[in-house]
């Protein structure tokens, strides 16, 4: 069920997606070049499926975060963070070379996100209907995402807005928060491993496929139980949480940080906070925003399990 705080039908309709941009890659070879770049295996998705990616620095922390499908066999589009978008594609271009690929900003299309009873009736019957399941529909790709408090979500890939009531998009990036799905920003870029903010446990990360820049960072972190740091939901009442927040811990040393905000959104005065922390600092007698005196954050439950293990 819906969070019962937030008023009914707060989450149903289309919300334009101003924070989120669109990367083409076209060319022949466009998804074998992505699959030596990114910590996902491009090179097997085929039309159906969308998968999420990592790009990553040769020290393995994040430069950006995507959504990645292959509408054709010669195009792959990624979804990002909008004000990582002109950086990936400068440095993604970078390491083309001989490749038959070309990275582009995808302008002529706009990202918008789909939740609810009526996108589910405009959508119609050939809606993906499994979380990370893409098809074709009514002239946009669409991308099914995994739901949140019960609320169904699709992501939409279209020159034209669907015609469905308007969501706001408050609403959406409360959805997106309280997904737990990472997704990195400007303000987050090269602060995170990928599984500092849980992006191998939401599927992010292909520990089977070839090479690619910070796999052995990866994998170490993987394979010798070095993740002490993990990313975990609260609440809180500052409204002005952001990406790049520091967090705090109380104890014996509260001046230095214990985490940051990946992610936040505030919805009729309440915030939903994604935070990268030592799993330790979950034992400490409180949290708080910026500041060790900042507002205090509630930890709640994510949709998904994660190792706790610190030993």
């Amino acid at each position: 069920m819906t969070d019962t705080l937030i008023q009914a039908g707060t989450f149903d309709g289309a919300a334009p997606l101003t924070h989120w941009g669109l990367v083409r890659a076209s060319g022949e070879d466009a998804a074998s070049f992505l699959h030596g770049q990114l910590t996902q295996d491009v090179s097997s998705l085929n039309a159906t499926t969308a998968r999420l990616a990592g790009y990553c620095t040769a020290k393995g922390r994040l430069l950006a975060s995507f959504i990645v499908w292959r509408p054709a066999p010669d195009e792959v589009l990624l979804a990002c963070s909008a004000d990582v978008l002109p950086a990936s594609v400068k440095r993604l271009s970078m390491f083309v070379l001989r490749a038959k690929c070309k990275l582009t900003e995808a302008t002529d299309l706009r990202l918008y996100g789909l939740a609810g009873p009526s996108a589910a009736a405009w959508l119609g019957e050939a809606a993906p209907q499994q979380p990370w399941q893409r098809a074709r529909v009514q002239d946009a790709d669409v991308v099914r995402l995994p739901d949140v408090d019960g609320v169904p979500r699709w992501l939409v890939a279209s020159a034209q807005p669907p015609a469905l009531p308007a969501l706001s998009e408050e609403a959406w990036r409360w959805l997106e928060v309280r997904s737990a799905l990472p997704r990195v920003a400007a303000a987050t870029t090269e602060q995170f491993v990928p599984q500092m903010i849980n992006l191998e446990l939401v599927g992010g990360v292909n520990f089977k496929k070839g090479c690619y820049p910070g796999q052995e960072v990866v994998a170490r972190s993987q394979y010798r139980g070095t993740t002490k740091r993990r990313a975990f939901l609260f609440d809180s009442d500052a409204a002005d949480a952001a990406p790049g927040q520091e967090v705090f811990a109380a104890g014996d040393d509260p001046t230095q940080p214990s985490g940051m905000v990946v992610d936040a959104a505030t919805l009729q005065g309440r915030t939903a906070t994604l935070v990268e922390l030592k799993i330790a600092a979950l034992q400490a007698p409180s949290l708080h925003l910026r500041s060790p005196d900042g507002p205090v954050l509630r930890h709640t439950p994510l949709p998904y399990d994660v190792p706790l293990d610190v030993a």
